[in-house]
């Protein structure tokens, strides 16, 4: 028998050499060569209960003790693919061109359905949108607009900003910054001095969502009128609604029912 078909358990100067098993180390998610915080590796965002995880007794599926975890995509590790290394290689280079930290600033890289996300520190936001619209091999000179969303369970990162933004010198390029801000202050920089039409946008997003744009130079409301208590997209708002009265029945306001979320 050749050394090449050997058993592996062989003995005696014909045996192949025994190969030492490699246990594999998962990557770590970093920025610059600082590791991604742990708690921000895979945020998780809910961990509802039952069929449609009503938060009371309203589950009527006979699925109560089912149990299940949302979460955030998480951060990603080296190469990210396509053209995104070599952006973010060029933003990092820029911010430590400004003597900023760029671990500091960029909190995490997410790649998601081949989108690239960058998680932004909020009082690093104008250090980042800067670069990403002047530096010539970035040039994300359009902001497409700035939505919120509202994680009720994400504890001191309830409410996040989501900046898009695209790149017509290169093809249209789409970048998404998001930026997290806790709901008990709820303040984000205004990007307005950068990309001036995003004035609007960051209006309704205070008026639905209630993030306050530091900065901006006339935060009024878009949709709901100037008196108005509260800011109607988040998911703790009242839904509201008026009882509903049928032949022999009653149907009551929307936010009075049993939770068939």
């Amino acid at each position: 028998m050749s050394e090449k078909n050997a058993p592996a358990n062989a003995s005696g100067p014909g045996a192949l050499p025994e190969i030492p098993e490699v246990s594999a180390v998962p990557a770590v998610p970093e920025v610059a060569g600082t590791p991604v915080r742990p708690e921000l590796r895979l945020e998780v965002i809910a961990a509802p209960t039952g069929q449609f995880g009503a938060a009371d007794a309203g589950d009527t599926t006979g699925y109560g003790e089912h149990r299940s975890v949302v979460t955030l995509a998480p951060a990603a590790v080296r190469p990210y693919g396509s053209w995104f290394d070599g952006v973010v290689d060029a933003l990092i280079e820029d911010l430590q061109a400004a003597g900023v930290d760029p671990a500091a600033a960029i909190e995490k890289v997410v790649i998601e359905h081949d989108e690239l996300t960058l998680f932004i520190a909020r009082e690093h936001l104008l250090d980042v949108v800067r670069p990403l619209r002047d530096d010539q091999d970035l040039r994300f000179e359009l902001c497409l607009g700035v939505s919120g969303v509202h994680y009720p369970q994400l504890a001191g990162r309830e409410l996040h900003a989501c900046i898009e933004l695209m790149s017509l010198t290169h093809g249209g390029r789409q970048l998404r910054l998001e930026v997290a801000c806790p709901v008990s202050d709820p303040h984000v920089p205004s990007i307005v001095s950068v990309y001036p039409g995003n004035d609007w946008h960051e209006r309704e997003t205070w008026d639905l969502m209630g993030i306050v744009f530091d900065g901006h130079p006339h935060l009024t409301r878009t949709a709901m009128p100037d008196d108005w208590v509260g800011h109607p997209q988040r998911k703790d708002y009242p839904l509201g609604g008026i009882p509903v009265e049928y032949k022999g029945a009653q149907t009551p306001p929307a936010d009075t029912r049993r939770s068939y979320r």
